[in-house]
């Protein structure tokens, strides 16, 4: 059963991840029937605007070399644009091969989180690689601008990891809070998640409360129709639920972002990034 009137906004580079993002959005517009708008954003140092670089030449400075400088710009510009319109291309190709039909395109020039919250409006979800261009050069950091776009959005965003796997299995962070009741909504509303196997694990105590807890997440997935398992996860959140997600085969986390809890302070926090760094798995961050 798909749903046509969704919409996902799947921002696209030059890295290697782009062709994960455009593998996932394929996959993700497949089982919703949603709509896909590929975004690519230049930024403000590789934009198209003319440089007015007469402040930078003041003694001895010539008209000629003004000249020279802003006709290197202006040439840097266009192959910056070039660039990319190519790179839109490329990906729409890839959904064109898979016979998604319904996907526009958009060059945007600017900020780029600025450029999310104008394209995210209408839209259902945000997705975007792990990493940007730089990926091979620092791999062990994230995307510069993936913590930005995820304090700002106010969309659930998707995070893509380094190539698309099979996704059968769906674990939800769970911890009670505001965030993570959203997370659990978003399953059970959205139809990315019908037919896949949903699990929900909260690290912590086993008690009574945290049991009910559990248990009031399960009876939210039910009603809209999911069965979900239910687990209570020992040990320092960072590690056991990495621990859980490479122990148990999951294909993709879903969880709640910000917040005061352990859980969602590692993800978007001084800890976070280890959590999303050291996941194979794609990611989606609920605020």
């Amino acid at each position: 059963m798909t749903e046509p009137n969704g919409k996902l906004v799947a921002l696209v580079d030059g890295s290697i991840y782009s062709q994960s993002v455009c593998d996932h959005a394929v996959w993700l517009a497949q089982r919703t029937g949603w709509s896909v708008e590929l975004v690519h954003v230049l930024g403000h140092r590789e934009g198209t605007q003319h440089k007015d670089l007469s402040g930078a030449i003041t003694l001895g400075a010539r008209t000629a070399l003004l000249e020279e400088l802003a006709e290197i710009d202006a040439q840097r510009a266009k192959v910056v644009s070039h660039r990319g319109r190519a790179i839109l291309e490329d990906a729409r190709a890839i959904f064109e091969s898979a016979g998604i039909e319904n996907v526009t395109s958009r060059l945007r020039q600017g900020d780029l989180v600025e450029s999310v919250l104008d394209q995210e409006s209408d839209a259902d979800l945000v997705m975007i690689g792990k990493r940007g261009e730089a990926a091979d050069f620092a791999k062990g950091h994230l995307g510069s601008n993936l913590e930005r776009i995820v304090r700002s959005s106010r969309k659930p965003i998707f995070v893509a990891s380094r190539a698309l796997q099979p996704i059968n299995k769906v674990l939800i962070a769970y911890d009670g809070g505001t965030s993570a009741m959203k997370a659990v909504d978003h399953i059970a509303r959205s139809p990315i998640y019908r037919g896949l196997e949903v699990h929900v694990v909260t690290v912590g105590s086993d008690t009574a409360s945290t049991r009910k807890e559990l248990e009031d997440a399960r009876a939210m997935l039910k009603a809209a129709g999911t069965e979900a398992h239910i687990e209570v996860l020992s040990g320092q959140p960072e590690t056991a639920l990495g621990d859980h997600v490479e122990g148990h085969d999951f294909d993709l986390l879903v969880m709640g972002a910000y917040g005061h809890s352990r859980i969602r302070s590692m993800i978007i926090g001084s800890t976070t990034t280890q959590m999303v760094r050291s996941c194979r798995i794609p990611i989606v961050l609920i605020r």
